[in-house]
């Protein structure tokens, strides 16, 4: 109700010269009784520099299992209302909340997880800035560079992860503008040692009284913008000599009506943040498996047919390991997910970004033999079926 009443205000600014002129003209007002603006009119030179979004993805979906029918029924797959804009010369804000996620703050951070970002970026110079408060940790990658809204289904790397945190960050473009730089110091998760894992705690591991991630990006451009990059490297103190070691690399080729992405992810973990191999082995293990290893390759292909009909494929692969299987006869890995996504959007509106869609999501989850066997896992497949409009909406 506060920022719906806050979205009220701003209209109300905005619409209150012409408000006041139309009912003075019409004799149902005096100039004594002008209505006036709830903010002061110094201040509303400040809402010319803020955007207010509704970024929003709204489907009729239907759920299959195992290729059997389960479900049909509407839904809001992504709601999330973004404010953003500049309160100074050399300082702006960006706030964004999912509506789509229950309000529970962080133990760690103590901050909603529905919130993604809550920061302000300060200008030190043309070309470096410094942000602070909480923020997209930034890997490297298109698919999560990408607005939420416009990924169907994430790979499991980053839909087992937590991808907006707390902390600080510095970035730095070059004199070509053509690459930069950036380095982030963050809160390694949103939760507590103890919440995120909880009796899982293999015997022996200790919470880091310093429970940091280390982000470092770089972004490059070549040929014109034809060959682009963003390239990280994370490092996770999850807990006393224990770390996870992240590396992700986008590459986005660009021809005339044709992109093509693809990213490659690497997470090797000391204590298995991500749960897949955890959940996979459970059966038999009660803690948190020690060194997983999830390797993953993500590719996304577009083709504009004309500006109003775009054409898109996505395909993913997840790989998972259990390198300290403590079996002289068993195997490291333990399964694979598979993943395609053919897309068409329809685009009516030559200047309002609405975008019909009508998408097949098929995922396939493979187990190795000896998970099969050691673990009593069974293959399985899904698929989801969605028409729907996908629309970051810009109302102010």
């Amino acid at each position: 109700m506060k920022k719906i009443f806050f979205l009220l205000l701003v209209c109300l600014c905005f619409n209150t010269s012409f408000s006041q002129e139309k009912q003075t003209n019409e004799g149902v007002l005096t100039n004594r009784d002008t209505i006036k603006s709830l903010i002061p009119v110094k201040k509303q030179s400040l809402l010319r520099d803020v955007d207010v979004i509704f970024n929003t993805r709204m489907a009729f979906n239907n759920y299959f299992q195992d290729g059997s029918h389960s479900l049909s029924k509407f839904n809001f797959d992504q709601l999330r209302l973004e404010i953003k804009g500049k309160i100074h010369d050399k300082v702006s804000f960006r706030f964004r909340d999912r509506y789509t996620r229950e309000p529970i703050p962080g133990n760690l951070d103590n901050i909603s997880r529905s919130v993604d970002m809550a920061f302000i970026k300060v200008d030190l110079s043309p070309r470096t800035n410094l942000t602070v408060g909480k923020m997209c940790a930034d890997w490297g990658g298109y698919e999560f560079d990408f607005n939420p809204i416009d990924i169907l289904t994430y790979n499991d790397i980053i839909e087992n992860a937590d991808n907006f945190l707390v902390g600080v960050g510095v970035a730095h473009t070059f004199a070509d503008q053509k690459n930069s730089l950036s380095f982030q110091v963050l809160n390694s998760r949103t939760k507590t040692f103890q919440e995120q894992y909880g009796a899982t705690i293999p015997p022996g591991i200790e919470a880091s009284k310093a429970p940091l991630a280390f982000v470092a990006n770089w972004r490059g451009s070549f040929f014109n913008g034809k060959f682009e990059t963003t390239y990280s490297y994370s490092f996770f103190n999850e807990a006393k000599n224990t770390n996870m070691n992240y590396i992700a690399l986008g590459n986005k080729f660009s021809a005339k009506n044709f992109v093509l992405y693809y990213d490659f992810q690497y997470s090797k973990e000391k204590l298995d943040r991500k749960g897949i191999i955890s959940n996979i082995i459970s059966s038999q293990y009660q803690y948190a498996a020690q060194d997983a290893l999830y390797i993953e390759n993500w590719l996304r292909a577009e083709y504009l047919v004309n500006p109003k009909l775009n054409l898109m494929l996505t395909v993913m692969n997840s790989n998972h390991s259990w390198e300290s299987n403590p079996d002289p006869k068993g195997s490291s890995k333990m399964s694979s997910s598979y993943g395609i996504i053919p897309t068409v959007q329809y685009m009516p509106f030559k200047d309002l970004n609405v975008r019909f869609y009508l998408a097949y999501t098929a995922r396939k989850f493979n187990y190795t033999k000896y998970a099969e066997t050691t673990f009593g896992v069974k293959d399985y497949s899904t698929g989801l079926l969605s028409l729907g409009f996908v629309a970051p909406l810009l109302v102010l």
